[in-house]
């Protein structure tokens, strides 16, 4: 509510001390009855405007903060449409592995779980859970009777498996992307090995991208744990210690935990 101050002093030093204790206005005594009516009358339109702008700027946060928690859900509903575009999209390489699906999904989980046990951001994090399903997508290219061989592949045949890695990369370069121009980093960079007995470029040590180095450990601690044509899955604690044993020579040695 405005408030007018009738005050009978005349200085300036009073009225602003009034001015600073509160008062909207003020008259000096006597007061004409016209004055007051037209500073009264002119105080409330000011408070009305002011109180419609103070409801006006409610109206619209609660509208930007509504209309931010739509574009937050809509974003979340085109990520998740996203990531299931590229887990199928990716089964198209190994479409005839009847566990394929779920081994690329529990590969880039891995993936961003390790990645989040690094201390890599939520954003890089996320990038990788987006990048990782794609790592293998270059074995679209590799020929069935090798691709799904139960036995072991003969040295010719390694060598052609083995180009999985280059195919995958040429398939995924050229993308704006984040998420796919990562991915055809790890698909290029996932089967290097910290002591350079990896393929295809035979990469050494910090060499090899960050992204690599987190999805080898992810892709073998999967295949370790998974059925495939020429094995059962090996129990956890058995994974575990093939795993321990490649810290080093197969896998960064920082991130080495002992157990």
């Amino acid at each position: 509510i405005p408030i007018v101050m009738v005050t009978a002093l005349k200085d300036v030093e009073d009225r602003v001390k009034a001015l600073e204790v509160g008062a909207d206005d003020f008259l000096t005594k006597p007061v004409d009855n016209t004055e007051l009516r037209a500073r009264v009358s002119s105080l409330l339109k000011v408070k009305a405007y002011n109180d419609h702008m103070l409801n006006h700027q409610k109206e619209l946060e609660a509208e930007v903060a509504k209309r931010t928690e739509q574009l937050r859900q809509a974003f979340e509903k085109i990520k998740v449409a996203s990531l299931d575009t590229i887990y199928r999209l990716s089964r198209a390489a190994e479409y005839k592995d009847e566990d394929t699906g779920a081994h690329i999904q529990r590969m880039s989980n891995y993936a961003a779980t390790i990645a989040h046990k690094v201390d890599l951001n939520k954003e890089a994090n996320e990038t990788i859970l987006y990048a990782a399903p794609m790592h293998d997508v270059g074995k679209i290219g590799i020929p069935d009777q090798i691709l799904l061989k139960p036995g072991r592949l003969d040295p010719d045949e390694w060598e052609i498996m083995k180009q999985h890695s280059i195919l995958g990369a040429q398939i995924l370069e050229g993308s704006d992307a984040e998420s796919i121009k990562l991915a055809e980093v790890i698909a290029l960079t996932h089967h290097e090995k910290w002591d350079g007995s990896g393929y295809p470029k035979g990469l050494k040590g910090s060499e090899i991208p960050l992204a690599g180095r987190i999805t080898a450990i992810a892709d073998v601690f999967d295949a370790l744990t998974s059925k495939r044509p020429y094995k059962e899955p090996f129990p956890l604690e058995k994974a575990f210690i093939i795993i321990e044993e490649g810290w080093g020579s197969h896998f960064d040695p920082q991130w080495w935990m002992p157990s």
